[in-house]
């Protein structure tokens, strides 16, 4: 028997297994800030899905057709994107390639981000930060007014455990998952990353006109407040070390 004759075998288990192993969810997102997802998105908008539908959206480089699923919405307020209103938000087929499913029928309000496709449509993912609108706290609703896009230029990020970093002044750091083991936690509910005049940046919780309510982290006072604020529902400070502070300025968090 040759060699070729002998891998066919082989071939024919491995293609077998292939078909009866369960297969990964292709779609894989980083966890981003609610400002972040704000600033990054072309479009954000407030909406109900009306309808949907599966559409062709052309080819692919064998010929075979794409689908789409295309949602028709009624638009109820726009906090970003173009002069018009859209009118079709479009999504992958299913959650394996990051596809977004949204309930019909115009019941159910939801905030949404993604990118824009032009003539009054977008495209969203899973990656996108797309949320029922009642699960909002009302500090994020405010913002989206004003409050995100003044700190678009700052940079948050995020703290995945003890101890973290930032680089330069302009970075706030984001601590939900290591003070509440919750991506939606406190800071993303309650605070906008924030420039100040002086260039660095800083959180800041509430959504009238920053004065005395930025968290000052060169105060050692109003570092330790930060930290009691971010962990009184979930954790005492002494888990994290005693006397432990964030210094915004000094790019770590210190013990």
């Amino acid at each position: 028997m040759g060699a070729a004759a002998r891998s066919l075998p082989l071939a024919f288990c491995l293609l077998l297994l292939g078909t009866l192993l369960p297969r990964a969810d292709a779609c894989s997102c980083s966890p981003v800030h609610p400002q972040q997802a704000f600033c990054n998105a072309d479009i954000v908008i407030r909406a109900k899905a009306v309808s949907k539908k599966e559409v062709d959206s052309g080819n692919d480089i064998y010929g075979n057709p794409i689908k789409r699923i295309q949602y028709e919405i009624k638009q109820i307020k726009m906090f970003k994107g173009p002069d018009q209103d859209i009118e079709f938000i479009y999504t992958a087929p299913s959650s394996a390639v990051c596809g977004v499913s949204l309930d019909i029928g115009g019941k159910k309000e939801y905030l949404i981000a993604g990118k824009a496709e032009g003539n009054g449509n977008m495209h969203i993912t899973l990656c996108d930060f797309i949320v029922p609108w009642d699960t909002l706290s009302a500090t994020q609703k405010k913002s989206l007014n004003h409050r995100y896009q003044m700190g678009c230029e700052c940079k948050i990020t995020r703290c995945p455990m003890i101890p973290c970093y930032i680089s330069s002044p302009d970075e706030c750091l984001w601590m939900d998952w290591v003070t509440e083991k919750n991506i939606n936690g406190h800071q993303a509910k309650f605070f906008a990353c924030i420039k100040r005049s002086d260039g660095s940046c800083a959180w800041y919780r509430g959504a009238a006109p920053p004065k005395q309510e930025f968290l000052d982290i060169e105060d050692p006072s109003a570092a330790l407040s930060l930290s009691r604020t971010l962990c009184k529902h979930t954790m005492k400070l002494e888990a994290v070390g005693p006397g432990a502070v964030i210094l915004q300025s000094s790019s770590k968090v210190i013990f």
